[in-house]
């Protein structure tokens, strides 16, 4: 298990922009692909993004061209910069260990993003 912690949300304008972090401890992190998920209000946890060891990336269609992940093992961290953030960004994120776009670890609290109109 890789205890996460996820950080950066709060409120922001449609249009603007935020940078989520999610920490991470254990050794197994520099390995790990790393994912970001949100969950909207009465709807079902979604997937992001996600980032492989080496960097490589892959995006949900709804966020591709705005959102940027990007991780440093030496810190154990994988940040995500959104931008030209929408109101159907809001919601709570969480970063997870995946296999595929599947989650493979415990959730941790999230961070809230709200967008306002």
């Amino acid at each position: 298990q890789v205890p996460l912690v996820e950080s950066g949300g709060g409120l922001v304008q449609a249009g603007g922009s935020l940078r989520l972090s999610c920490a991470a401890s254990g050794r197994s992190f520099s390995t790990a692909t790393m994912g970001w998920f949100r969950q909207a209000p009465g709807k079902e946890r979604e997937f992001v993004a996600r980032i492989n060891w080496s960097g490589g990336t892959n995006y949900a269609d709804s966020v591709k061209g705005r959102f940027t992940l990007s991780r440093d093992n030496a810190k154990n961290t994988v940040d995500l910069q959104m931008n030209s953030l929408k109101p159907e960004d809001t919601a709570v994120y969480y970063c997870n260990r995946v296999g595929g776009t599947t989650p493979l670890g415990s959730w941790g609290q999230g961070t809230q993003v709200t967008v306002s109109s």
